[in-house]
């Protein structure tokens, strides 16, 4: 689905390598993304994998935007 450009460009922004990465994607899968905690969960690993933090309200307007499934389907385009 993605190719070695796209896990670099997200390597180069996030300093997470690619095999961290589809760590996560696997974990992302088995996750009930419809589930506030869960949601909140894999958004707090994806701070610890990367170092940053982020607001609360940043964080629930990610929570609500997956919530709603308003999440772009074209990744690649975000890096």
């Amino acid at each position: 689905m993605f190719n070695d450009n796209f896990f670099k460009k997200v390597e180069n922004k996030t300093n997470v390598n690619k095999d961290t990465i589809l760590s996560l994607a696997n974990k992302l899968q088995e996750s009930n993304l419809k589930d506030e905690k869960a949601i909140k969960e894999v958004i707090e690993n994806i701070c610890s994998l990367t170092g940053k933090t982020i607001s609360k309200e940043k964080e629930q307007k990610i929570i609500n935007t997956i919530l709603k499934d308003n999440v772009p389907k074209n990744l690649d385009k975000l890096f």
